[in-house]
């Protein structure tokens, strides 16, 4: 069914119809009966501009020939006449006008597609216009009517000049509506794009810490292997096929990470600013503080705004230390992500007005495996940790260190960064060396 709505012909017998039904609605704008306005050729205006691919000759032919017809069926109710070709004869030149319109709107949006409102809707108005006046020419020639007067000709320039401004008007706010709509859903695939990104890079780190264990217990295990050899060579053989597994798991291991690394340099994104990340660092963790039934306050202040190419680290970094701030924050509260500059260094700080953390707690936060979140069974978080926050931050030449807020409860991470480092290109910094293969 779609399918056939999207069929061309099928889309203009509709426009068609729908002009021809449009024009038996009519208003009487001035005194009187004599001068009533249909409101086909505004429907039929409206749908040209909407649908541009379509043919607008052939689109404004089928709109006059069934203007024709049921102006005809029309006049032959009214009249209670029977003759049917004089009913055509009467109705014809409507026919003429949606033609000789629809030719030239096509002429003229075709040989420029980008036209100002303004500027457009005075074309139109000219197009509306010259397509009354041929009308009334072909009516006064061959049908024998009597000539227009100037103040008729004004009322008929009236009715161009608004029934084109409106519908352009009219067209114009539902494409800006549309444009909205696009905009906003780019924005939530980009906030969803680069929050897998940020997942990855975080990931990334584990497993580059995995390789290095893993690099350390193969050593360890050839070593046994080695020392096994002569005395227990059984008990070798083993220790050998373990350090055959081991190594078979690092070069997957290996793999995995060069997959990671692939897509991060096939960012389609290559830049972005810090204003850009903090917003959605923001928009991020709003939604998760309202998933969580909090309400938090979020505010925020930029006063560098640095074009970088290391943004998904940041990301990673801001993220991660936001979402530790909302999930700190027992009901209502407050976070704060204040990005600054002090020499040659980047200042990044989130600051939550959480329960806090106690003061024999701040120096083990950053820790391998310590944590204060807990779910209601009992069991750890699992997200990637502080201690792996501060190996990204580390990978920039920074540091990041937690403090007490001294006007009440809560906590401030406060990360410096090296502006040289970050400014350099992107080679997603110490994960390519997890690659190497001792």
């Amino acid at each position: 069914m779609y399918s056939l709505f999207r069929n061309e012909k099928i889309q203009m017998v509709g426009i068609a119809l729908a002009t021809a039904i449009g024009a038996e609605f009519r208003i009487t704008p001035f005194s009187g009966d004599f001068y009533r306005i249909g409101l086909g050729v505004s429907i039929f205006l409206f749908f040209l501009l909407q649908f541009r691919h379509l043919s607008f000759v052939k689109t404004g032919f089928l709109a006059g020939i069934a203007a024709v017809i049921f102006q005809s069926v029309e006049w032959l109710i009214y009249t209670h006449s029977t003759s049917i070709l004089a009913s055509l004869q009467n109705n014809a030149p409507a026919a003429l006008y949606y033609t000789f319109f629809a030719w030239c709107l096509g002429k003229l949006l075709g040989r420029s597609k980008e036209i100002q409102p303004l500027a457009l809707g005075a074309l139109v108005t000219l197009v509306d216009f010259s397509s009354n006046l041929l009308e009334l020419v072909f009516r006064n020639i061959f049908l024998g009517t009597a000539p227009y007067h100037f103040n008729e000709l004004a009322l008929l320039l009236i009715t161009a000049v608004i029934r084109s401004y409106f519908v352009i008007g009219l067209y114009n706010s539902i494409a800006i509506q549309q444009f909205k709509m696009l905009h906003a859903e780019q924005e939530k695939r980009m906030e969803q794009m680069l929050n897998v990104g940020s997942s990855l890079y975080g990931e990334a780190f584990y497993l580059r810490k995995s390789m290095d264990n893993i690099e350390g217990i193969t050593a360890s295990s050839f070593d046994l292997y080695d020392k096994l050899r002569q005395e227990q060579p059984q008990l070798a053989k083993q220790a050998l096929v373990v350090t055959q597994q081991i190594h078979e798991v690092k070069k997957d291991t290996q793999r995995i990470l060069a997959g990671l690394l692939k897509l991060f340099n096939n960012e389609t994104l290559t830049q972005m600013s810090l204003v850009e990340v903090v917003h959605y660092v923001w928009k991020g963790n709003a939604e998760y503080s309202e998933m969580l039934g909090k309400k938090v306050a979020f505010q925020q202040r930029v006063a560098l705004d640095l074009i970088t190419p290391h943004y998904i680290a940041l990301l990673t970094i801001l993220n991660n230390l936001a979402a530790n701030a909302v999930e700190a924050i027992e009901a209502s509260g407050s976070i704060d992500i204040e990005i600054s500059q002090h020499g040659g260094k980047l200042i990044m700080i989130v600051a939550d007005s959480g329960k806090g953390i106690p003061p024999e707690e701040l120096a083990l936060v950053f820790e391998p495996g310590f944590t204060t979140k807990f779910d209601q069974t009992g069991i750890a978080a699992t997200g990637i940790g502080l201690s792996h926050v501060r190996d990204i931050i580390s990978s920039f030449e920074g540091s990041i260190r937690a403090e007490q807020l001294n006007d009440g409860p809560g906590t401030a991470f406060i990360v410096e960064l090296s502006l040289a480092a970050l400014n350099k290109p992107d080679t997603t910094p110490n994960l390519k060396e997890a690659l190497h293969v001792h």
